[in-house]
């Protein structure tokens, strides 16, 4: 996938496992449904959400999990709703078969909005 730099989301899922691909898929529909003012893009090689023109979550996925990047912030501030997953400085790491609920990503996409939503991803 490193050779082909995807212009778009969709690009970029397609070139996905089906897994990888329908967990960031989920992940994506929750993000739209938390924040539909955001506009999608892909930022530094993977896709992104932008609110008012700064970044402000990002997702993708690696070797062997899929991740997540809401910032520092929301995974402080949602840290007992992360202890069964892989966190480290604004990422949470996951497997493609077990995707984050949509009410925990509604929850960190809150809690990004809380913070100003400015770039931190």
């Amino acid at each position: 996938m490193a050779a082909i730099k995807p212009r778009t989301i969709d690009e970029y899922l397609a070139l996905l496992d089906e897994d990888e691909r329908a967990a960031l898929e989920k992940l994506r529909k929750a993000i739209r449904a938390a924040v539909p003012e955001a506009k999608e893009c892909i930022s530094y090689q993977i896709p992104a959400f932008r609110l008012h023109g700064k970044l402000f979550v990002a997702f993708g996925a690696a070797k062997s999990h899929c991740a997540f990047y809401p910032g520092t912030g929301p995974i402080e501030a949602c840290e007992a709703d992360l202890a069964a997953y892989d966190t480290s400085k604004g990422t949470i790491r996951f497997p493609p078969g077990k995707p984050l609920p949509a009410t925990l990503v509604k929850k960190l996409v809150k809690a990004r909005l809380a913070q100003g939503g400015g770039p931190d991803p």
